[in-house]
């Protein structure tokens, strides 16, 4: 049995081609997601593990419960300095020891663009040896910085900004932007700055002015002795160390905590990407069941055989089930080796996005091979499971006598039970999830999803008759006798038209439910950031640094500038909530953001007078005059007295008041947001106007209505487009099985197709026939999966809406449409192999065939 199994392997290998690509393309995928997070996961590990090569124990500094981590001048204050520094290296089995400083600094690129990634745009002190070179940080080009005017940058960092050694580089921390001279380029291991970021170095007074006090330090970086150990040296540490002021971790602690974190790290994106190749295979498994169902009916006449020669019904189905197995073997080895060039490939063009991944091998673990192996043998083996069962339940003499039967009605009527409890299940629960207000009910959702698509999948057979004859009255007016073969041919057999749209509804499902989300969203995030907001910018820093008091005041002083209300941030406690509180110039907030009460107003208001939002005050049962007893988060407390309610605005938050209520109590004094009001509306001129008078810095962001609604948008678009982009591959999946279902129906009908030539069916008429045929098809599953998309997004719609207060589904109809037209496309190129072959049939030979 097992060389019959191999015999039909080689005597099929075109019929099974197709397949095998199913199986081969799912693979691909697991593998290549394997691969690439094994090999990205290897290369942060080592460039972690070489970045901490000599750090026995770190010292970092930590604030104290009651202290802020940020004082009032903008710098933090750590009781790591000089002493302790001098402390430690008193101890036995102390080598060295590195006195950091650390903080971020952004590059202006070209075009005052930023450089880097945000906070991966660190900053830190250059310690030079005796002869003038700083081992962490090993230099290309220059000298380290020795004065206040001077900087380093690394290697990739010069490059992208075109600066060279002796230019004036213009940069930004958290204050306004400063000018300084390039005097070194060093290369680092860093993996925050291999990844992306950038690297700033300034001489350590230098630094300590910029982050800290003089004579503190963010870390101290301890060097052992030859022959001390680790773990004793870091429990010496931990003696000498003010209290709750600064923490002791190993080297080796660190390093396990970084592999902690870069495995985080990649799990997101390993699991997302194991999703899509699961959907990959999911789809795959219908093709495999497809062909091995057309396989197994084409040769009923040689398992009867074998069966009336002795061989038994395990016998029958263990060649099935090995002649899958082989089948999948094979196309797994070739899907593998595909899958490590889709991770080369993924890490290319994630790298071209700005990914930054340090440099590393391709790494191929064997849990990755036997995965990827394993998955395609077994899938592919389940897939043939039930065709195998079905043939080994063929009777001899009763395949002796027929080479097709019809399904059974019961086989039928048992599916059509089942798919109908299914889908019920899988609707009610969409119908309960369109009633759930938290996000946290999404796994209920994703439940609810499942079933309704496995359900419909079920069904699919049963819908298939109403959907394809009313496809078919088209074709048949419209193609005539072609276009009623093709209805006829479609509908012959229920199941296996089924199973061949099924495949490609699934992909269609998933597109299309995102993509009305994702449109619906956007739609919800346009009109979120149009309302309530009169004003033509809004002005912020990347970084979230916030904005000179003092630079804001004079941007409403500018020529052209209607008004311009600060937004500063501060937070407070009452007995049963805590709440944020929004202080700004209560004379212009109407004047650039919707203000609406329900109940009071700002207008008089001043000293501990507050205005909350609507939401808010019916959360916690407050009304207008009422006092709130308020602990500030800096541990001052105060009386507020409630004014207004106002209708809820996203910008004004919880509750607003003066900018002299909030100002005190901020740990930095620092407008988070700027709103401002053209005279005449927005302009080229008066935006550049703006930024030079904040200074110019490149962590500027100056946005007006469109740009806020390209940022928004940008998002949901490119998770949109990565989304296509993975589904895609269920979609080609979906197209090979239309492919192969149509060469193998085909064959099935040699002697049919020989006939209808005969009877003056030209070449032209055949084709055409299996054209839309595939074109049904094709239309039946879009059907399917765009009607099945759209009920599964207005269900979880609601979950989507809480975080979003203006969502409402709103339906894509134009790229709607575009999914149907790609459909049909779609059947039409999955025809022309199937349509040419038959055309071609040499007719008295097919009227002989068997």
């Amino acid at each position: 049995m097992l060389r019959t199994a191999l015999r039909n392997v080689l005597a099929h290998k075109a019929r099974l081609m197709m397949t095998a690509l199913a199986v081969l393309l799912g693979v691909a995928f697991v593998a290549g997601t394997l691969i690439f997070s094994d090999t990205v996961s290897s290369a942060v590990q080592k460039a972690s593990e070489k970045n901490l090569d000599g750090v026995a124990v770190s010292v970092q500094a930590q604030a104290a419960d009651d202290t802020p981590d940020v004082g009032k001048d903008g710098k933090r204050t750590t009781l790591v300095d000089e002493k302790l520094a001098d402390t430690i290296r008193a101890l036995p089995g102390v080598q060295s020891v590195r006195r950091n400083v650390n903080g971020t600094a952004t590059v202006a690129g070209p075009d005052n663009v930023p450089l880097g990634n945000d906070w991966q745009n660190l900053a830190a002190n250059f310690q030079p040896d005796k002869d003038g070179y700083d081992a962490r940080y090993p230099l290309m080009q220059g000298r380290g910085p020795t004065a206040d005017d001077e900087i380093a940058l690394d290697e990739a960092t010069a490059k992208a900004s075109g600066h060279k050694i002796g230019d004036s580089v213009r940069l930004a921390t958290d204050g306004p932007v400063l000018t300084k001279r390039l005097v070194g380029i060093v290369t680092t291991d860093d993996p925050q700055v291999t990844a992306g970021g950038s690297l700033t170095l300034f001489d350590t007074a230098t630094a300590q002015k910029l982050f800290l006090h003089p004579g503190q330090f963010d870390e101290l970086v301890i060097g052992a002795a030859p022959g001390a150990d680790q773990q004793a040296l870091t429990a010496k540490v931990r003696e000498v160390l003010p209290k709750n002021r600064a923490t002791a971790t190993s080297g080796t602690a660190l390093a396990a905590e970084q592999s902690r974190m870069v495995a985080g790290q990649n799990k997101a994106l390993t699991q997302t990407l194991l999703t899509f190749a699961g959907i990959a295979l999911f789809v795959g498994v219908f093709i495999i069941a497809n062909t091995f169902t057309m396989l197994i009916s084409q040769r009923s006449r040689e398992i009867a055989l074998m069966r009336a020669i002795g061989a038994s019904r395990r016998q029958v189905v263990r060649s099935v089930l090995a002649e899958a197995a082989l089948l999948g073997l094979i196309s797994s080895a070739v899907g593998f080796a595909l899958g490590i060039g889709l991770a080369v490939g993924l890490r290319a063009v994630l790298e071209a996005n700005g990914a930054g991944f340090p440099d590393g091998p391709v790494v191929i673990s064997p849990a990755a091979v036997l995965s990827a192996l394993g998955v395609g043998v077994v899938v592919t083996v389940l897939a043939a499971w039930l065709p195998s069962r079905k043939a080994a339940k063929i009777a001899p003499v009763e395949a002796l006598n027929t080479v097709e039967a019809p399904p059974a009605l019961r086989s039928l009527v048992i599916r059509n039970s089942l798919g109908a409890i299914v889908t019920g299940l899988g609707v009610a629960t969409m119908f309960y999830v369109s009633t759930l207000e938290k996000t946290d009910d999404m796994p209920i959702a994703m439940v609810g999803g499942m079933l309704t698509l496995t359900g419909v999948i079920i069904l699919a057979p049963l819908l298939s008759r109403p959907l394809v004859s009313l496809a078919g009255i088209v074709t048949t007016r419209l193609f005539g006798i072609s276009g009623k073969l093709a209805k006829e041919n479609t509908l012959r057999n229920p199941r296996r038209t089924a199973a061949t749209a099924s495949a490609l509804m699934i992909g269609l499902t998933l597109i299309t439910g995102m993509t009305v989300v994702g449109n619906s969203a956007g739609q919800a995030m346009d009109k979120m950031t149009a309302q309530g907001l009169k004003a033509d910018y809004k002005i912020g820093t990347t970084t979230f640094t916030g904005l000179d008091p003092e630079l804001s005041q004079k941007v409403a002083d500018l020529p052209g500038v209607g008004a311009a209300a600060p937004l500063r941030d501060a937070g407070f406690q009452t007995p049963n909530s805590t709440m944020g509180l929004k202080g700004t110039d209560l004379n212009t907030i109407d004047k650039v953001t919707q203000l609406d009460f329900t109940s009071g107003s700002l207008k008089g208001a001043g000293g501990n007078d507050i205005a909350v939002s609507q939401e808010m005050a019916k959360m916690k049962g407050w009304h207008t005059g009422d006092t709130l007893d308020a602990t500030f988060f800096d541990k001052k407390k105060a009386k507020l007295k409630i004014v207004g309610i106002y209708v809820d605005n996203q910008l004004l938050g919880d509750s607003i008041g003066t900018a002299s209520l909030v100002a005190p109590h901020q740990f930095q004094p620092k407008v988070e947001t700027l709103l401002v009001k053209a005279q005449d509306g927005p302009s080229q001129g008066l935006a550049k106007q703006i930024r030079h008078t904040l200074g110019d810095s490149p962590l500027l962001k100056v946005q007006d209505h469109d740009d806020l609604r390209k940022e928004n948008a940008a998002n949901i678009d490119m998770v949109l487009n990565v989304s296509y982009g993975l589904l895609g591959m269920a979609v080609i999946i979906a197209v090979v099985g239309v492919v192969n279902t149509l060469a193998m129906s085909v064959f099935e009908r040699t002697r049919e197709i020989g006939m209808l030539r005969a009877i003056g069916l030209a070449r032209s008429g055949i084709k055409q026939m299996v054209r839309l045929e595939s074109v049904v098809i094709a239309l039946f599953g879009a059907g399917l999966g765009i009607a099945v998309g759209v009920f599964l997004s207005w269900a979880t719609g609601h979950l989507v809406s809480q975080g979003l207060p203006t969502y409402e589904l709103l339906l894509p109809w134009g790229r709607l449409a575009l999914f149907v037209l790609i459909a049909a496309a779609v059947g039409v190129l999955a025809a022309l192999w199937p349509a040419r072959r038959a055309a071609r049939l040499n007719m008295l030979e097919a009227i002989g065939a068997q």
